[in-house]
Formats: C-alpha cells, sequence, structure tokens
C-alpha cells in the first residue's frame, strides 16, 4: 500500500504548524471562515506560511466565500491549494489559478460517485461527517462503508479521526490522504503535539 498523505488542520499558531511538520505532514490547514473557532487573520496566516520549510502543502479552507474575499486572500496569503467545505457549484471553485478540493459531507443515500464526477476540476475529494448546520470541524465520524470503491478522484477522509481510529479508518477506506483538527487538539485550535506525533505515527505504520 502506497504511503497516504497527511494533513494538519485548523492551524492558528506558528508552534503547532512546526510540530505538525516535524511530526512528518504533508500539509497544514488554515481555516479562513470567521465562524470556526479555529479561524485565522490574514496576518496569522502569512506568519505561519512564512515559518515553514520547504515541500510543505498549504491549504486554505473556505466556507460560501464571495469571489471577492477569497480574491484578497489569495492576493495576501500564499496558499498552494483551496479547500471549499460550504455549498460551492463547480463552477464557483474554479478561476482562482489554484488547484481545489471539494469538501462532501457524508450522510446515508449520498451519492458519492455522482459528486466526485460533478466536480471534474478538483484535484481530489474530501469525506467529512454531515452534521446538519455545521460545515465541518465536527469531531464526529461516520460510517465509512458508506464510501464507495473506484472513486474518480483521490479521497482525502476527514471526520472524527485520532491515533486510535486512523489505522482502522485506512485499512478500511484506503485513501489518497487522511486530514485531522480535532483529534489532535487539547482545545479549539490548540494543537496537542503529543496527539500529533502519535497520529503521524498511526498513519506511518500504516505504509
Amino acid at each position: 500500500m502506497a504511503a497516504v498523505r497527511s494533513k494538519i488542520c485548523g492551524i492558528t499558531r506558528i508552534d503547532d504548524a512546526l510540530a505538525a511538520v516535524e511530526a512528518g505532514a504533508d500539509a497544514i490547514g488554515l481555516v479562513f471562515y470567521a465562524q470556526s473557532p479555529r479561524a485565522v487573520t490574514v496576518q496569522q496566516a502569512r506568519a505561519i506560511i512564512a515559518a515553514l520549510p520547504p515541500f510543505v502543502s498549504t491549504v486554505g479552507l473556505f466556507v460560501n466565500a464571495s469571489r471577492c474575499e477569497l480574491g484578497e486572500i489569495l492576493d495576501a496569503v500564499p496558499l498552494d491549494l483551496l479547500q471549499f467545505h460550504g455549498d460551492e457549484t463547480p463552477a464557483d471553485c474554479e478561476g482562482y489559478r489554484r488547484p481545489y478540493i471539494k469538501a462532501l459531507r457524508v450522510k446515508a443515500g449520498d451519492d458519492i460517485t455522482a459528486s466526485c464526477q460533478a466536480y471534474a476540476g478538483a484535484s481530489g475529494m474530501l469525506l467529512d461527517t454531515y452534521v446538519e448546520g455545521v460545515p465541518g470541524g465536527t469531531g464526529e465520524a461516520f460510517d465509512w462503508a458508506l464510501v464507495p470503491k473506484g472513486l474518480c478522484k483521490p479521497i482525502i477522509l476527514a471526520g472524527g479521526l485520532c491515533a486510535e481510529n486512523v489505522a482502522d479508518a485506512i485499512a478500511r477506506v484506503r485513501p489518497y490522504a487522511v486530514d485531522v483538527s480535532g483529534g489532535v487538539e487539547q482545545g479549539k485550535g490548540i494543537k496537542d503535539h503529543a496527539k500529533v506525533r502519535a497520529f503521524m505515527q498511526a498513519v506511518r505504520g500504516c505504509a
């Protein structure tokens, strides 16, 4: 099995970003959604990115942001990848000169295959847990059996992952990557470095 890539999301502090990288994370996620307890300002994001070593991907998470708002952030923050976590249509995700991934909030009855086909321009699809009224970061896992085999896009698995269950999740879903936020925190937006290391050790153990 190929190495599973990983993103530590909801980073708000430089030391947390560096701890994630030191533990082996491939990417860090920065939340540009004011209603999230893990939201960062442009200034915070710029400082975090400036502190990173080479070859670490920076991902900006957006929820139903206007094109104007998103464009202003992209002018100020050197993000590598966009993550759309709201109700954005395929057209809403295009035109930013950045690759993007689209998050799907998974529940029973969803046609994940059709959604992957609809977002033809996406670099990958992130599968998170559906909780009514909450765009993500719930800390709850969904039924991994709902993920069909042979999807046309690389799958990033999210939702309630932690060091204790990520190996099982990888074995069952075989995702391209895993994404964690709350499962490695001591508080909203504050990462627990020991949990980050334990999570990354569990991911690496699946290779």
